[in-house]
């Protein structure tokens, strides 16, 4: 963080000043874990759902915390600022922090949001600004109403590039976040069924989605999915300026020849006339709109498509337990891909392995749990998603969890297989099965919603230890 006197970070969070000399400066990290720590940090002890961060507090001073930022009086052997709700005065010292670096000049503002790609897209984007200069994005999936800010107060003054990862479980999220930091590129990514229990149905995720870009300004940019309609609607609802990517020919910004291999995904980038042959090491093809986001938004802050994409192609994986290839080196190939699953990731990554395996010895294996959060939709995609894994032809299809089951009922009920879908309690069980039946040149997938655990379960049949 900038250095700011207790009496700066007083004012702009609308706290008091309970211990501590009014004019010291502090410029440490801002954490809200205290495990994070470190000589100099701000600890924010925020109250949480299961714990409080005010129990902490002491352990974090012992870290070396300068500064606790608390609801409440604390007796802690550090400066302490008693605020009136530390989740807003969290979003006051971001919104304070990014005026100021903002106010130099240099800084320029990315936001990503989307029901899927944005921490793919996130990671494509810091490879090609990083490059470029100084650049700040977030670390994993730093995107709620904690993790961003958090994300956002590492600007300082020599920072030229700040890129957001916006997520949203609830209408209203977004547009808080976008009144932190206002971007200059506004990204939408795609409207899908993500988290759309939480919201109350698909039009409900898309007004949320829609908040990245109603309020930017008439100088800013809405890069949005041109193929995806929810998202192309959107044009309609902002004062930017609009560029669409996707595949479709209207799209300004295009990719063509698309082929998805088990190596990566190629295809030709079309902009300004230009087409660029790009080679992404990450697996599948649901992956190059977020290779065009990115790409994109270099294109908008100026920066020459081949020095983007020569960037992006460093990049080796989406994330950790996104799209992740393991290989333990007993032959069998592993795509862990369990961090997070909704329907239109778990259909792209199906249709990846279909794609990836097929002529080739050995047999394609979709290891499938829960899609969390999809409230009254969730049978009917689970259903859904049986039946594709039958259509896909896919070898050999194993469903973890009580929660999943209906994609096993339909997989049977599809009519075409006999035996290839078995149905199993849990992880373990999963694992013992796999493990007495895999052999050379099979190629599993692993895809689950996080909270189904099944991440770890790949990285055991991937041979990667804890």
């Amino acid at each position: 963080m900038i250095a700011l006197t207790l009496a700066e970070i007083a004012d702009a969070l609308g706290g008091r000043i309970v211990r501590g000399d009014p004019e010291a400066a502090v410029d440490g990290s801002v954490e809200t874990d205290s495990r994070l720590v470190s000589t100099g940090s701000v600890f924010f002890a925020l109250p949480g759902e299961t714990t409080d961060g005010a129990l902490f507090a002491p352990s974090a001073v012992e870290a070396g915390a300068a500064l606790v930022i608390a609801e409440r009086e604390l007796d802690v052997a550090a400066s302490l600022i008693v605020v009136p709700d530390g989740v807003a005065a969290l979003a006051a010292l971001a919104k304070t922090v990014v005026a100021r670096v903002r106010a130099l000049g240099a800084l320029k503002i990315v936001a990503i949001t989307g029901s899927n790609g944005k921490t793919t897209t996130k990671n494509l984007l810091r490879a090609v600004l990083t490059a470029e200069g100084p650049t700040v994005a977030p670390e994993g999936s730093f995107n709620n109403h904690v993790g961003a800010p958090i994300s956002m107060l590492r600007v300082d003054e020599a920072t030229q590039y700040l890129v957001v990862e916006m997520g949203a479980s609830h209408v209203g999220e977004i547009a808080r976040l976008i009144s932190i930091v206002t971007p200059d590129i506004g990204i939408v990514l795609k409207v899908g069924l993500a988290h759309a229990g939480e919201f109350g149905g698909i039009e409900a995720v898309q007004r949320a989605k829609a908040e990245m870009v109603t309020d930017l300004p008439p100088d800013a940019v809405a890069l949005l999915h041109g193929d995806d309609p929810r998202v192309d609607e959107m044009a309609t609802m902002t004062r930017a300026r609009v560029v669409r990517f996707g595949v479709g020919e209207s799209n300004e910004l295009r990719a063509d020849d698309v082929q998805a291999t088990a190596t990566g995904t190629t295809f030709d980038y079309l902009s300004d006339g230009g087409r660029h042959p790009v080679s992404l090491r990450i697996l599948g093809e649901h992956h190059v709109a977020n290779a065009l986001a990115a790409l994109g938004a270099a294109r908008e802050l100026g920066i020459p498509a081949e020095r983007a994409i020569a960037a992006i192609e460093t990049v080796p994986r989406a994330e950790r337990w996104r799209m992740e290839v393991l290989e333990p080196g007993d032959g069998v190939t592993i795509i862990n891909d369990a961090y997070n699953a909704s329907p239109d990731s778990t259909a792209a990554a199906l249709k990846t392995l279909a794609q990836i395996t097929r002529g080739r010895p050995g047999r394609s294996i979709a290891v499938l749990g829960e899609m969390a959060e999809l409230g009254e939709y969730a049978q009917e995609e689970h259903d859904r998603l049986g039946r594709l894994v039958v259509r896909l032809n896919i070898s050999q299809l194993v469903v973890v969890g009580e929660r999943a089951r209906h994609i096993h009922a339909a997989a049977g009920l599809e009519g075409s297989w006999d035996g290839e879908s078995v149905f199993v309690a849990d992880a373990q069980a999963a694992y013992d099965l796999l493990r007495e039946d895999l052999r050379a040149g099979d190629v599993v997938l692993v895809k689950s919603s996080k909270s189904a655990g099944l991440r770890f379960l790949g990285d055991r049949l991937g041979g990667v230890t804890q």
